[in-house]
């Protein structure tokens, strides 16, 4: 069961691996519309409720940090955020690289990766690598979304990956 400031919340359907994941359509912070698919390699797919948080951002950092010099791997930050406020907390940090998308427009990605609390309209937090034809390696659902990930985990399952 998943919660959301110690409430249960309702997802959809959350993928596992092997699955073969769909693609999505964002907005990136210049507010072109980007797929998944536009990201070639592994993707690590970060989602959070909402940049402008601490947890959000230690992990929007954290996976940045740590996984953006890695050849042919692209770290993709995905919440309900604007993506004004996405730019604006990118500049902010410093992090001029960051790949963070946008879901507000018509909730895409959270419904057709299960992730959109139906209660709140946010994102459940979630770390999923995918390959490059979308199939899904990895998945970690944060049971409490007022927690952190494992990113350790995430970090050495990339390792392998490579």
């Amino acid at each position: 069961m998943t919660t959301f400031l110690n409430n249960p919340v309702t997802l959809g359907h959350l993928f596992e691996v092997g699955d073969k994941a769909s693609d999505a359509k964002l907005l990136n912070t210049d507010l072109e519309t980007k797929s998944l698919s536009d990201f070639k390699g592994l993707k690590v797919i970060s989602v959070i409720p909402s940049i402008d948080t601490g947890i959000c951002s230690t992990q929007t950092r954290t996976f940045n940090k740590e996984l953006a010099e890695k050849d042919n791997v692209s770290i993709i930050t995905v919440s309900e955020d604007l993506p004004f406020a996405q730019k604006k907390w990118c500049a902010n940090e410093g992090i001029e690289n960051a790949l963070i998308l946008s879901d507000y427009k018509d909730h895409d990605f959270g419904k057709n990766y299960g992730l959109l609390m139906q209660e709140w309209q946010l994102l459940a937090r979630a770390v999923l690598i995918l390959d490059d034809e979308l199939n899904v390696l990895y998945t970690q659902y944060v049971e409490n979304v007022n927690s952190e990930p494992n990113y350790q985990e995430v970090i050495d399952k990339v390792n392998e990956l490579m």
